[in-house]
């Protein structure tokens, strides 16, 4: 009796939980949407959804009013998306000869995809230990002489990766946010001495810090074409392909098939993280801020939850200052306690979804802002209010 119930319920509770979607997909449509749109090749999950949604990362409840659909999170160029019926989402299927539409455009992260890596270590490695003709620097066509390729065979491919960056989290328990730092590298992957930080770094390197991550950037990529002789004489690769030149110090990673996804689909969070845990490590090619369509570097990754298409808000934490008023027009910041002291409200910046994800750092691409990212700003969840 309960398993005729049970087969009753189901029909009636999709159909309810339907009807639940169609409701929070209307609630959230902007005022100004079209009736209908085509799905043009070049557009974007996140830009459609911005036509229609005033939070274009709940793109996956709009999408789940169309069971008609076999993937609900895809849709194709020349496919017709209605909203004039009851302010419902409907989709007419177009041709489907073309690439689905992907959240992001691809051409604007693919060289993250393909070049950036975070580890935990490198030393384990193999590494360039001498170029062509005794070269500083070397390209496609020439040849690198590598320790470490024991067992390598002729034929088999690899990555001519460098370390560049080290990211680190220093624990404040207690207090309302994590330091963060980034340290660059030398050609051996050690840290540059920061004169400023001499002795942290020199004398008590990692007091209180962990490690978030090694960044790996690809220089090229190279074919063996000789092992190693006797594990005494150095492997030989074919640097083969266009990129960056080759230095002493590089290291080896094998060739991945497909390394990273190729579909992102905007959502949000699964889990609250505690206030200043995460936050914007760097900006890519900048020097402390970005703007949209700029890669930035996070402090969080896999084991916070995070994975591609994560959505984050971006904020700028707000000033402790002097109130003036009460205590006096001159009074200077540094006479005044802490506690004495006015925070004001963290300052909304813009939105950034993830696009790469490792286990404690991860990528994302500044979607839209009203301001610039800059290093040290927040990430909260993003219907944070503003």
């Amino acid at each position: 009796m309960f398993k005729r119930l049970s087969q009753g319920l189901r029909p009636a509770l999709a159909a309810a939980l339907l009807t639940v979607a169609a409701y929070a997909a209307a609630v959230e449509l902007r005022e100004d949407h079209p009736d209908t749109y085509v799905v043009q090749r070049g557009d974007t999950l996140w830009d459609i959804a911005g036509r229609f949604l005033k939070r274009p990362w709940l793109w996956p409840e709009i999408w789940q009013a169309n069971p008609q659909i076999q993937n609900p999170h895809l849709i194709y160029p020349g496919d017709v998306i209605s909203l004039a019926y009851l302010n419902r989402v409907a989709v007419q299927e177009g041709p489907r000869q073309e690439a689905p539409v992907n959240a992001i455009p691809l051409s604007e992260v693919e060289a993250f995809l393909k070049d950036l890596r975070v580890v935990d270590g490198f030393d384990h490695l193999p590494h360039v230990v001498g170029l062509e003709e005794d070269r500083l620097r070397s390209s496609k066509g020439q040849v690198a002489y590598v320790r470490g390729l024991s067992g390598a065979q002729p034929g088999q491919r690899y990555l001519v990766v460098r370390p560049s960056l080290r990211y680190t989290r220093l624990d404040r328990s207690g207090m309302c946010c994590d330091l963060l730092h980034k340290d660059d590298l030398d050609f051996r992957g050690r840290r540059t001495l920061d004169f400023h930080q001499y002795w942290t770094n020199v004398v008590t390197p990692d007091r209180g810090h962990e490690l978030l991550g090694y960044e790996l950037v690809k220089q090229t990529t190279g074919t063996v074409t000789r092992g190693e002789v006797g594990g005494i004489e150095a492997a030989t690769l074919l640097l083969d392909d266009e990129g960056r030149e080759v230095r002493v110090g590089d290291r080896l990673i094998p060739v991945e098939a497909q390394p990273y996804d190729l579909q992102f689909f905007p959502h949000p969070p699964k889990q609250q993280l505690e206030y200043g845990r995460a936050r914007i490590l760097a900006v890519a090619d900048s020097l402390t801020s970005g703007g949209p369509r700029d890669v930035v570097v996070l402090s969080v990754g896999a084991r916070d939850g995070v994975d591609n298409g994560t959505v984050f808000s971006v904020w700028r934490e707000g000033s402790n200052v002097v109130d003036r008023v009460e205590k006096g027009p001159d009074r200077e910041a540094d006479t005044v306690s802490f506690d004495d002291k006015v925070r004001l409200p963290d300052e909304f910046a813009g939105h950034v979804m993830v696009f790469r994800t490792f286990d404690k750092v991860s990528y994302g691409l500044v979607m839209e802002s009203v301001k610039p990212t800059r290093v040290g700003y927040h990430l909260k969840h993003p219907d944070a209010p503003y």
